[in-house]
């Protein structure tokens, strides 16, 4: 089971003296344990969905064309898209990159801040992947000796002369 879960539990019809009237949809996004919303539009989930054809087989969504200002359908609508959402995340073991940015989350999967580093659940093994940075700087090198020496000189020395706890 994902640790992602979605619903829309509302939406809202918005007028604009620069457009005819839409609609915004209102997602509430459970990861977790945390909460947060995000509002679509109905044409975000278009995009959405075209994009998503490109990398993985979607579900069917709600049709393009309906009366906005009907609010039987406006539910109708809300309902399909929230059905749509989710069995995005049922059929899809890895989510869509696209898909997540469109719930806005950013770091998936996250791990909890009371989980043991040393858990290694299915979950938190993907999760746990430290992000790798430099151990030790070289200035020069360490595989190529300075020019001038006819001294062959062993690789640790190269490496081992620079730290002040090791004497060579």
């Amino acid at each position: 089971m994902h640790p992602v879960r979605v619903s829309i539990p509302s939406f809202r019809s918005e007028n604009s003296s620069v457009e005819k009237g839409y609609t915004v949809f209102k997602i509430d996004v459970l990861m977790n344990g945390r909460q947060h919303a995000v509002e679509k539009r109905y044409s975000e989930f278009h995009a959405l969905h075209k994009m998503l054809k490109k990398t993985i087989k979607p579900p069917e969504i709600p049709s393009k064309h309906v009366r906005n200002w009907v609010p039987k359908v406006l539910e109708q609508r809300r309902h399909g898209l929230e059905l749509y959402l989710q069995t995005i995340i049922m059929e899809n073991e890895v989510l869509p990159k696209i898909f997540l940015d469109f719930l806005n989350i950013r770091h998936f999967p996250s791990v909890p801040k009371t989980e043991s580093c040393g858990s290694f659940d299915t979950e938190s093994l993907e999760s746990s992947k430290l992000s790798h940075q430099p151990v030790m700087l070289f200035l020069r090198d360490p595989y190529l000796l300075p020019a001038g020496h006819g001294v062959f000189r062993p690789l640790a020395h190269n490496i081992l002369k620079g730290f002040p706890f090791f004497s060579i």
